[in-house]
């Protein structure tokens, strides 16, 4: 029968997508994750739990980790890249980035989610124990592009009669992009940000992907933890996290450079310091005449030797002494007395008085 005029409806009942908070006291795995990880009390488990929360499994914001997860983002990305610049002073730009993907990139949260022993739910639901990640998985066929930036089945991209994807002249990740780019306009690992639009006027895509991968879960709860923290416990307790997390992963610098003219470089950067010219010397050599030779080649500057390298031949060895005398260059740090981080000395009581920290004059742009 229908209801008649003036009659009281009964109240709307709102959906529940995730546990509630009251379950997060009940939680063994959640109490275990908050001692496993040794955080402050002042960090109740009920924000604990939200940081578990991805947006794809809860869309309602105050339930959600995406508020905490921007600003955790923006802190992960402000204490990597004050220690990199203050400890390797004269890092090119585009090793910082890499550098910068290497300690907080999803693959490293990803990692560090496992290794803390976080498991992932199978499917986001009230029911589900809060101490669980919980996201909605990407529905199959939602594959990525090669540039691994955009989904083909969400992008605005021109699909053909076969199935196949159409490269569009006004597709962004075609462009040349230069440094200045990366800085500017993209993230902080100088890359085009997922679902940028080339074209002011494209159009954009109307249905967002219903689900995430579980690399992009897991980094979005590393970095909502990391804003939980802050907010929580405050500055001081959230740089001693990361720097017990974060950097003290190891990290092999010098893997991250690829010299294209090594020994043009080289040139350039002793002219511009006022060193004298390189010079390539054969320090030692052994089986010149067998299959396998080995050539042991130094670069001086002077009396100063730079750089050392081998290789199959003397060409060889100079190219390689000369990428070495690069990466020494670049990968100089000063004294571990004399690096003072900006954020040590903010607030009421600095740990640290603070000391002028070394400015390089840039890479070598040939």
């Amino acid at each position: 029968m229908a209801q008649e005029l003036g009659e009281p409806q009964a109240p709307k009942q709102t959906q529940s997508y995730s546990p509630p908070p009251s379950a997060a006291l009940r939680s063994a795995k959640l109490a275990a994750l908050h001692a496993r990880l040794s955080l402050p009390t002042r960090l109740p488990v009920q924000t604990l739990a939200r940081c578990l929360v991805d947006a794809s499994a809860d869309p309602r914001p105050e339930y959600n980790n995406s508020s905490l997860a921007q600003l955790g983002q923006d802190l992960l990305g402000y204490h990597t890249a004050e220690w990199l610049i203050c400890n390797y002073p004269r890092l090119p730009m585009d090793a910082i980035l890499a550098a910068q993907y290497g300690y907080v990139g999803p693959k490293t949260l990803d990692a560090m989610r496992r290794e803390w022993g976080v498991e992932t739910a199978a499917a986001p639901g009230p029911e589900v124990d809060p101490g669980l990640l919980q996201f909605a998985r990407v529905a199959p066929g939602n594959s990525m592009a090669e540039d691994g930036l955009h989904r083909l089945k969400d992008s605005a991209a021109a699909v053909d009669g076969y199935g196949v994807r159409a490269k569009s002249n006004t597709d962004r990740s075609t462009w040349r992009r230069g440094m200045s780019s990366r800085n500017v306009n993209d993230d902080m690992f100088g890359d085009n940000p997922e679902g940028a639009q080339a074209d002011a006027n494209a159009p954009a895509a109307t249905n967002p992907p219903a689900g995430v991968t579980q690399e992009d879960a897991s980094a979005t709860f590393i970095r909502a933890l990391f804003g939980a923290l802050y907010l929580h416990a405050g500055a001081s307790p959230t740089k001693s996290f990361h720097a017990n997390h974060v950097l003290s992963r190891h990290l092999p610098l010098h893997t991250l450079f690829a010299f294209k003219y090594p020994t043009r470089d080289l040139s350039r950067l002793c002219a511009r310091e006022g060193f004298e010219p390189p010079v390539a010397r054969l320090i030692s050599e052994t089986g010149r005449l067998s299959r396998s030779p080995v050539f042991i080649v130094g670069v001086y500057s002077g009396s100063d030797k730079l750089g050392e390298g081998e290789g199959a031949s003397l060409d060889e060895g100079r190219v390689r002494a000369a990428a070495n005398a690069l990466r020494s260059w670049y990968l100089y740090s000063p004294l571990k007395e004399d690096v003072v981080l900006p954020s040590e000395v903010e607030g009421a009581a600095p740990a640290k008085v603070w000391k002028s920290q070394m400015v390089d004059p840039g890479e070598i742009v040939t």
